[in-house]
Parts: C-alpha cells; sequence; structure tokens
C-alpha cells in the first residue's frame, strides 16, 4: 500500500516539473560562420550598387556627352539691321554720253573711249574715256581716265576762268601748256582710308591737279597760300574760288592736311545741287 502511494507521488511531482515553465535562459542556437556579424567597432563597407544604376548595360551604345554651347553655336551678335546690298557701278545714259562726247569734241579735247571698267566694291566706270588734252595745246600728264561728265567740267573751268586768270596774273609766264594731275580713276576710299565712303576718284568723278606748267617751262605747284600777297597767291586763289562754279565738290591745300599739295575736283551730284568749297 506504501510502495502505491510513493509511486503515485512520485507521478504527480514528474508531471508537475514538465508543466513548468524554465526560469533559466534558453540557450541560443551557434550561427552559422557567414551569418556572423562584424564587430561594431569597425567600418561597415558599403555595398557595390546594381550596374544598372552607374553605366548602360555593355550592349547598349553609349551616348556622347552634350557638347558646350560654344561648340555648336557662334556666340549670339548685337542686333544689327540689314546686311547693306553691295555698291555697284552707275549706268550712264547713252544719250547723255553721245552729248557730252559731242560738246567736248566741240571745245577741241583729244580723249578715246575706252571699254568699261568694274573692279568690284563699286569701283568702275560704265563709260570710261582717257583724256589726254582737255583743250587744244594743254597736255593731261600723265593721262587721265574720267567720265565724260567730269573732263567735261575741267574743260570749261580751264578755258573760261583758269587761263584768263593766269594770263593776267602770270602773263610773263606765257600759256599755260600743262595739268600735271596727281589722280584721276582710281579704287579706294576717300583719303585713302581703310574704312569709310567710296571716293569719287572710283567712280571716274575726281581729278587732283598738283600743278600748272607754263611756256616759259615754269612749274606753279598747288600749296597753301591763304596769305600769300604775290600775284602766284593770287591766281591760285582764283582759280580755287572759280572751281566751284564747274565742279560740286573742290577742296584746296587750306581745307585739310589730306590737300595741301592739289586741288580736288569732282562732280558728285547732292540734292538740291549743293556744292562744297573749301
Amino acid at each position: 500500500m506504501l510502495f502505491r502511494i510513493i509511486s503515485v507521488t512520485t507521478a504527480v511531482a514528474m508531471l508537475t516539473a514538465a508543466s513548468l515553465p524554465e526560469t533559466g535562459p534558453m540557450p541560443q542556437p551557434k550561427p552559422d560562420s557567414e551569418q556572423t556579424q562584424a564587430p561594431s567597432d569597425l567600418p561597415i563597407p558599403a555595398q557595390k550598387p546594381e550596374a544598372s544604376e552607374t553605366e548602360p548595360p555593355s550592349d547598349l551604345p553609349v551616348p556622347a556627352p552634350k557638347p558646350e554651347a560654344s561648340e555648336t553655336e557662334p556666340p549670339a551678335r548685337e542686333m544689327q539691321g540689314p546686311p547693306k546690298p553691295p555698291l555697284t557701278i552707275a549706268a550712264e545714259s547713252d544719250e547723255e554720253h553721245q552729248a557730252c562726247l559731242g560738246e567736248l569734241s566741240a571745245m577741241g579735247a583729244v580723249f578715246k573711249d575706252i571699254p568699261r571698267i568694274d573692279d568690284g566694291n563699286g569701283c568702275g566706270i560704265d563709260k570710261p574715256i582717257a583724256l589726254s588734252e582737255p583743250l587744244p595745246g594743254i597736255k593731261m600728264k600723265p593721262e587721265g581716265t574720267l567720265r565724260c561728265e567730269a573732263a567735261l567740267a575741267l574743260a570749261h573751268w580751264m578755258k573760261e576762268s583758269v587761263i584768263p586768270a593766269a594770263a593776267t596774273a602770270l602773263k610773263d609766264n606765257g600759256r599755260i601748256t600743262e595739268i600735271n594731275q596727281a589722280s584721276t580713276y582710281i579704287c579706294r576710299l576717300r583719303n585713302n582710308a581703310t574704312t569709310g565712303k567710296i571716293s569719287e576718284h572710283a567712280r571716274g568723278n575726281a581729278i587732283d591737279i598738283a600743278s600748272f606748267t607754263f611756256e616759259n617751262g615754269k612749274t606753279v605747284g598747288i600749296e597753301p597760300r591763304h596769305e600769300d600777297p604775290t600775284l602766284t597767291g593770287a591766281f591760285q586763289r582764283s582759280a580755287s574760288a572759280s572751281a566751284c562754279l564747274y565742279f560740286r565738290t573742290v577742296l584746296d591745300p587750306d581745307s585739310d592736311a589730306a590737300h595741301e599739295t592739289h586741288f580736288h575736283l569732282d562732280v558728285l551730284k547732292r540734292n538740291g545741287e549743293f556744292r562744297y568749297c573749301h
């Protein structure tokens, strides 16, 4: 009887122990070697990004970098007006040209027609002539290339003003035999500048006169004579002043430094028949 009681007691105790929770720490499973964390005092290396975040797949073309603006476009320009049309040679009327040649011949001038001149940039003469004598017995040295209108103005000025003035002021020198010209037709800008307007010489409208040679061999050069009290000074001033009756532009040695050694005479037409004489 006692054995059975003990056995029952022992069985109850064993059942009670089995049903109670563990009070001690549960043993943790030992991690595998590849799951072991790095010590907290060591830096954790950054993960390498996926290839798709940094570069395109190797089987796709790599786009070229976009060039800077300066490689594809010129620098921006300031706003400008429309481009100027190229300069051209002024056409001359056949009727007016023939009338001019007829009047020049009637005055006894010696000249010849020469081929049309076109040197580009507006330089040239539609119907040029080579003038060797504006009046009988008065040679042009050297021969000049002009439009007929300029040659005719020169002939009238010489006949009606210069020759009478020389006969009065310088009669001891005899008659004028030569006009020594410094320039007729030449393709250039005004005053031989590198920028600016085209010269009337480049259109055949102008002649520069450097001196006059007389029958006795004496040459009277064009030079500053504004205060020259001699008859030579009076002759030059008379020639300069009267030139404005025949030419539309007259520049003499008293006008500026560029004309200290000659008369510049041209037939440039201006509005209202305006003339510039200095």
